[in-house]
């Protein structure tokens, strides 16, 4: 029922602005232009395509629903920019309305400054979608250096790849998928750790491009070590673990391993898994419950909410994803204001944060505010 409400809001949100956008478009194409037959078809075509590839490949899983998700990836982020462009304009002919403002060259000639800016919209919109998309496939490497004040009898220190928010799938497929997992192995990792999200939704795509062939190529002398995220939940949880493990990830849900016998590595499931199956997650407390604090210990969590907790429950670092930060402006205000640390690190106490913008991305392969990134991690043990 929860699942239902939501996805009822979220489809009423998306015709409402989609609506929005239609109305405040078709005026500035005259009435009798032969235009506007085909402006509706398109438009409407655009806005159905994201609900179509995603539920037509839950059914029959195909070249014509890929294209779809595809095309209506990339539609949901013009809907935003669009969005935003003719609210600033409404906001503008509202203050006209109070105030007058407008230059007379532009009182006078209406019609033609409507044309002008429908299509001065769509090409801004489509610069920003082509820029946003040059630069979501491009992940840079982010380098970090912390000091953990715990001996480990065997290392003086750990070298971790984090990767968080792959979204495999059928916008982040075999190409994207082969691109990561070089830039992972030319880092030269002990150990890697994939904080979530790892799997987009459906496992059908991943499972038919054999995209776990691609992860099987992650060289870690330590191993590969994964953690669930939302979207696993979302897609069916169980079956999208059982893939990673056959594949050489090893998952952690609610465990904790102890790695080369020198540290402590905790996975939590992720937040929203009640929301999926009913069940809660282990307490943090009750995780870490017989572990021995005198080693090392890190945490991995998908979503990063209560930093506090984890501070005084003696995890050292805590690695998450999840935020995205936002990924495409100003969407980013919003992650920043929910979230303690909405990307990047912090250090509280004796404990050290990282959350991940991530490296793929959920929805439109576009990113205009965040860069995608893998994470390297030096640790050095000890004083």
């Amino acid at each position: 029922m929860q699942f239902i409400i939501f996805f009822s809001i979220v489809l009423i949100v998306y015709a409402g602005l989609n609506y929005y956008i239609y109305a405040r478009g078709m005026q500035a194409i005259p009435i009798q232009s032969s235009w506007q037959t085909a402006v509706k078809v398109v438009f409407w075509l655009l806005v159905a395509s994201y609900i179509i590839g995603r539920f037509g490949e839950r059914f029959w899983l195909s070249p014509l629903t890929q294209i779809f998700t595809r095309i209506g990836s990339f539609w949901l982020a013009a809907m935003l920019y669009f969005f935003l462009i003719i609210l600033l304009i409404d906001i503008i002919r509202l203050i006209h309305v109070i105030a007058p403002i407008y230059p007379d060259f532009i009182a006078r000639n209406m019609v033609q400054t409507k044309a002008y800016l429908f299509y001065g919209s769509i090409a801004l919109v489509a610069l920003i979608l082509i820029g946003g998309h040059i630069n979501a496939i491009r992940p840079k490497v982010k380098e970090l250096n912390i000091s953990i004040d715990k001996e480990t009898g065997k290392r003086s220190s750990l070298n971790i790849v984090m990767a968080s928010d792959i979204h495999l799938g059928t916008v982040v497929g075999c190409n994207r998928l082969t691109r990561i997992v070089k830039q992972i192995n030319d880092l030269k990792p002990d150990i890697v750790l994939l904080a979530g999200d790892i799997v987009d939704e459906d496992i059908a795509p991943v499972i038919k491009e054999n995209m776990g062939e691609g992860l099987e190529r992650i060289e870690a002398p330590l191993g590969v070590y994964g953690i669930t995220g939302n979207h696993e939940y979302i897609g069916g949880v169980d079956e999208a673990v059982n893939y990673l493990e056959k594949h050489g990830v090893n998952m952690l849900r609610d465990e904790v391993i102890k790695v080369d016998s020198s540290f402590y590595l905790a996975g939590r499931s992720d937040k929203d898994k009640s929301r999926f199956s009913g069940e809660k997650r282990k307490d943090l407390d009750q995780l870490l419950n017989d572990v021995n604090h005198s080693f090392p210990i890190i945490l991995m969590d998908h979503q990063p909410f209560h930093l506090d907790k984890a501070q005084q429950a003696g995890v050292d670092l805590q690695l998450s994803g999840h935020t995205h930060h936002g990924q495409m402006w100003p969407l980013n205000y919003i992650t920043s204001a929910i979230y303690e640390v909405s990307r990047g690190y912090k250090q509280k106490g004796d404990s050290h944060f990282y959350v991940s913008s991530g490296v793929g991305g959920w929805g439109p392969p576009v990113r205009t505010n965040s860069v995608p990134e893998i994470v390297k991690i030096k640790v050095e043990f000890g004083d």
